[in-house]
């Protein structure tokens, strides 16, 4: 149940705010003076790391519940399977994130 739940929660999440970073990003095209609301929108970390959390999980419980759906019936072994890479996947991607250089 934890999944079902946790799914639907990080796919709203990713609607909002990949809706937000669309919105700011169209005011930040603009070859007049940039927002300064944009700009702190747009660049904004929580939002990329909320944005990052949230990609990672609700793909691999989605792969999850792909493979649970073609038969395979051990869920809990699924589940830790699952969050275990996607918690190693998204703090690979989270270093990745904080020590680019540009």
């Amino acid at each position: 149940m934890f999944i079902w739940v946790f799914h639907r929660i990080t796919g709203l999440l990713m609607i909002l705010f990949l809706g937000l970073k669309f919105l700011t990003s169209f005011y930040l095209m603009t070859k007049d003076k940039k927002p300064d609301w944009a700009l702190a929108l747009h660049t904004n970390p929580v939002i990329d790391v909320i944005l990052i959390i949230c990609l990672v999980y609700h793909a691999l419980y989605g792969l999850r519940t792909v493979i649970m759906d073609m038969g395979f019936k051990r869920e809990k072994l699924l589940f830790w399977l699952f969050t275990g890479l996607a918690t190693l996947l998204t703090a690979l991607m989270l270093v990745v994130y904080f020590t680019r250089d540009y």
